[in-house]
């Protein structure tokens, strides 16, 4: 489907977007049609998590949200937490009832979800007790099951493996029609997405199909990393300390 052609969801036409009286991305002009699986990019501080709320703002119900910090519950299990996902759905009383009695419908769909996510065998146990990466993936299975057509993520992968990235962001386009994800791996960028935003000192200055695009310019985004990348291996002639490379050994170095 040619992108003219796709519902427009959201759109930005020069405005200030932030907290308040506090603009973190000013005259911002974007935006999303359905259909679009979009990469959201930029070093930390550049915007991405506030143009993320203000999507989900402005997308309620229609989008599924997943945090950067993962939102969960340590003390109530995996089940419980991915449950979350439809609280809103269920009385007061089915809610309190499913907390020592797991609903059966439920629990079904959840099973399900969670074996898709190598989760299975985690479901009664507490969140708390999770490693990140499974927290992670706890995350991703409460917005899954929220079964709402778009997708919103900040950083959904980033506490899990290449290989396993992929995999999550393919039962994500299963599905959700259209997502916006956040992430900093700008390989899997180009290779998994449709179009890239990439913000830099809040401002979108990439907003551009990811087939037109080159890995040097997405990393034009991160100045910080690339000036470290060009920090010389020698320490201040002065102090007489030796650089990494200067070691007899690879030990210490990148």
């Amino acid at each position: 489907m040619e992108g003219e052609q796709r519902r427009l969801l959201v759109r930005f036409d020069g405005e200030d977007i932030g907290h308040g009286a506090h603009v973190v991305l000013p005259r911002l002009t974007l935006a999303l049609r359905e259909g679009e699986r979009v990469a959201l990019l930029g070093q930390s501080g550049a915007g991405k998590s506030t143009l993320l709320g203000e999507l989900r703002r402005r997308l309620d119900r229609q989008a599924a949200w997943c945090p950067q910090h993962h939102g969960l519950v340590p003390q109530l299990a995996v089940y419980h937490n991915v449950f979350m996902g439809r609280l809103p759905e269920h009385s007061a009383l089915a809610n309190l009832w499913n907390l020592v009695h797991p609903l059966r419908r439920p629990w079904r769909e959840v099973s399900t979800l969670c074996d898709e996510l190598g989760l299975a065998d985690l479901m009664r146990r507490p969140v708390g007790q999770l490693s990140g990466g499974q927290r992670q993936r706890v995350a991703i299975a409460r917005a899954l099951y929220q079964a709402r057509p778009l997708f919103l993520g900040d950083e959904p992968v980033a506490s899990v493996d290449p290989h396993q990235a992929l995999r999550l962001l393919s039962l994500i386009d299963a599905r959700h029609t259209t997502s916006v994800v956040a992430l900093h791996q700008r390989e899997l960028a180009l290779t998994h997405f449709d179009r890239v935003w990439g913000l830099r000192d809040g401002r979108l200055v990439i907003d551009a199909p990811t087939d037109s695009l080159t890995l040097a310019e997405l990393d034009a985004l991160y100045p910080d990393a690339d000036a470290a990348r060009h920090i010389p291996d020698a320490r201040d002639a002065d102090s007489g300390v030796p650089g990494v490379n200067a070691l007899p050994c690879p030990r210490g170095r990148p």
